[in-house]
Order: C-alpha cells, then sequence, then structure tokens
C-alpha cells in the first residue's frame, strides 16, 4: 500500500486530528506498506492584513496546493489519497487534482466542517444547524466567528465548495468515524452509498489500571467553549474533596485559571508520556462538550488504561460511552446532573474498577490497532475499485462518443 495523506495542521498545539494522521501513517508502514505525509500549517499564517488574505483566498480554492498536487501526483503516485482537513492552506482544489488523474481519495470527516462553516455547530454556547444544507450566509449575519472577517472567509468558502459540488464530486469514499457522524453528512446532503464508517483506533497500552487508586478527575483536551469546561469548573466547584486536573491549552486557559476554584489544577500541554502518566493516575476522565463529537479520542485512550468516562449525552459520546456500563453519561451545559455524577464515582471506587474494566474490553475489541487496520485496508481497497469503476466508464462513455454508429452513417450514404 502507498499511502499519501494531507493534512492543514491547526494552530492548536493538542488536536485529535493529528494523533489520528500519525497513527495511520504509522500502522501502515508497520505492515509493509509506505505513507506520505503533505502538510501545512496554520501557524504559518501571519496576523498581518495581507496573511490573512493570503488565506482567505486560499481557503476558497488555491492553485498553488492545485498544482503542488498534480506535481507530486505525477511524480510519485500513490494508490490511495486519505484526506483529514484541507482549510485553510490547501483547500479542496487539491481534491480536483486527484480527480483529474484518477486517483481514489478517502476523506476522513474528524468534524463538522462540511455542515457548518465553524465545524462546530455552535452559537454563543447553543448548537446551531442554520447552515445545514445550505444558508452559510448566517455565518456573516451572527458572525460566528466573532470576527467578521473570519466569518466572511469562513462562509465564503463553504457556499464556493458547495455550490461547486467540490467535495462531492471529487470525494471518492467519505469516511465517517462514528455512526452519528455518517448521519450528519448524510443531513448534509451527501451520498449514504459513499460514506463509510471507521472509528478511530487507539496505540495498545501496557494494560488496565485499577480505577479505584485514582486520585483525582481528568480532562483532556483544547480549552475553548465548545468543551463545556464552564460546565465542568462549575460541578467541581460544588465537590471541594474532589480534585481535577486538566490538561492542555487554548483561548479559555487564562480566564479558567484566574476563575477556578483551589482543587482544580492546570498542567498545560502534556508530552505523549506525560499524558499516558496522567490518564493512569485518574479515577476518572469527564468529558464535558457541549456540542456534538464526532468520535473523541480521549475517551478512548482513557478506556485503553482502564479509566472510564463521564461524557455529555451528545453526538459520538452516546457510542463510546456505555451509560452504568464503561462510564456515565449526563445532560450537556448542566453542571447539577455533571456534579450529581461525579460525586456518584468519586464516593464509589469499585464502581470506577468496574466500568473502567468494561471500556478497557471495548477498547480491546473494537478500536485495536489490528482491527482498525483491517478495516482500513477494505476502505482503501473499496475506493481503489470505485476509481477504477468509474475511469472505465468514463472511457466507455468517451468511446461511444468518438465512435458513431456505423449503420447511422450509412443511413446518410
Amino acid at each position: 500500500m502507498k499511502l499519501l495523506q494531507i493534512y492543514n495542521q491547526y494552530r492548536s498545539m493538542f488536536n485529535g486530528e493529528e494523533a489520528v494522521v500519525e497513527l495511520t501513517a504509522e500502522l501502515v508502514e508497520k505492515n509493509g506498506g509506505t505513507a506520505r505525509l503533505m502538510m501545512r500549517s496554520s501557524r504559518e499564517i501571519g496576523p498581518s492584513f495581507a496573511s490573512r488574505a493570503r488565506a482567505f483566498w486560499s481557503g476558497i480554492y488555491s492553485n498553488e496546493a492545485y498544482q503542488s498536487m498534480e506535481q507530486l501526483l505525477a511524480e510519485d503516485r500513490p494508490d490511495v489519497v486519505h484526506v483529514h482537513n484541507l482549510y485553510p492552506l490547501f483547500s479542496p482544489s487539491v481534491l480536483v487534482a486527484c480527480k483529474r488523474a484518477n486517483v481514489p481519495v478517502v476523506m476522513s470527516v474528524h468534524n463538522q466542517q462540511l455542515t457548518c462553516p465553524r465545524a462546530d455547530h455552535l452559537y454563543r454556547g447553543n448548537i446551531c444547524e442554520k447552515c445545514v444544507g445550505g444558508g452559510e450566509y448566517n455565518c456573516v449575519l451572527r458572525n460566528c466567528r466573532q470576527n467578521i472577517f473570519e466569518s466572511i472567509a469562513y462562509a465564503a468558502r463553504s457556499r464556493y465548495a458547495r455550490k461547486q459540488k467540490l467535495f462531492h464530486d471529487n470525494v471518492t469514499l467519505f469516511l465517517a468515524v462514528s455512526e452519528f457522524a455518517k448521519s450528519r453528512l448524510v443531513t448534509g446532503g451527501f451520498d449514504e452509498d459513499r460514506i463509510a464508517v471507521l472509528r478511530n483506533m487507539v496505540a495498545a497500552s501496557s494494560g488496565p489500571v485499577d480505577a479505584s487508586q485514582g486520585s483525582y478527575v481528568a480532562f483532556a483536551g483544547r480549552m475553548s467553549q465548545e468543551k463545556g469546561l464552564h460546565t465542568l469548573i462549575d460541578a467541581v466547584e460544588g465537590i471541594p474533596e474532589c480534585p481535577l486536573k486538566l490538561a492542555g491549552s487554548g483561548p479559555l486557559l487564562e480566564e479558567l485559571k484566574r476563575t477556578s476554584p483551589s482543587n482544580v489544577e492546570f498542567k498545560g500541554q502534556l508530552l505523549s508520556g506525560q499524558m499516558r502518566s496522567f490518564y493512569r493516575n485518574a479515577r476518572f476522565v469527564v468529558v464535558s462538550s457541549i456540542t456534538y463529537e464526532m468520535c473523541p479520542l480521549v475517551i478512548l485512550e482513557a478506556f485503553s488504561h482502564g479509566i472510564p468516562v463521564i461524557a455529555s449525552r451528545l453526538g459520538a459520546q452516546q457510542e463510546l460511552v456505555e451509560d452504568g456500563v464503561s462510564g456515565l453519561l449526563f445532560d450537556p451545559g448542566n453542571p447539577e446532573d455533571l456534579r450529581c455524577k461525579m460525586k456518584q464515582l468519586w464516593e464509589d471506587p469499585l464502581l470506577c474498577q468496574r466500568l473502567g474494566q468494561a471500556g478497557y474490553e471495548r477498547v480491546i475489541r473494537a478500536h485495536s490497532e489490528e482491527s482498525y487496520y483491517e478495516r482500513l485496508m477494505g476502505v482503501y481497497g473499496r475506493a481503489i475499485s470505485m476509481a477504477e469503476q468509474a475511469a472505465n466508464a468514463s472511457a466507455a462513455s468517451n468511446a461511444n462518443i468518438a465512435s458513431p454508429d456505423p449503420l447511422a452513417c450509412e443511413g446518410h450514404s
């Protein structure tokens, strides 16, 4: 297998998508294939107006990215191109280059960029569906990015891609990371027959720990509005005997540091080895998101160490966390309900142990490297077959056009 992955790195240093890109490459190479990465970073975009304007236009349709992809495909043609994130420095132009070169494209749908310009369906702390299937102008009218330049840019690139069918026509197979993610694509007008479901994998740990011995509650993720951190902080403030430790960085970090109670500790950005220890010394992990998550990697990472999870009853969280079996679910944005669930687990270490063991068994059964690789190769094989069929159909159609019916010609002799 000769794989090319495309990934526009986010500004944030903590991102589950990037982990999936790295794990996919490692897995393909471990099994004898080659994995090449074409990556740009949003950290390249400077604060100047000129730099942001270039990013605006490249997000809509980048001729530079198209030419780079065209040249790369000509020089070193892969079996499959696996796309993760294209905005703002690649744009869907790279998909057009792949289609014209008859190279199959698999696109992982990690977030909701195809149905929401902001990619999170969040407006002022509430879930918003106004742009699904069209209506991107709402992003501008509501100034959803709270920066009118960014709101215009996000709306424009989403509308252009939809109107020109840049994703619909040039992606061979969409790869939804959960059944919920698939349902969102179908709602947005994408063809259900071209959407496969492959939930994220998680790297094997050294085995489960006894969650009953954990000494704190853990949160790992970006310090941003959609993660529901105000709900989490409000909840733990009413449980002073329950220490909360948070790993990660983001725009809300400094504000939360100033306003959080004394039983809350911010660990900042942790390296992979430190994250392993962070999980294994926790009693349980909280995923407090107030909007949809596609397949939160933090849940699988916690399970891989035998740590149970309390998650908001939204999106794919409900697929991964079986209420009362591998963790608990709470009403999103409800600190009282979350506080009740946190107290329940904190005061019942044996329940934590039982739930954590169930989560570990789920990861081994459904999210291991072996099962993920087997299903991923099935997806790649299906995409290759679909691309070949499309190319043959196109060739046959062109041949029919080029060769008129000889009997029809005789009729005019």
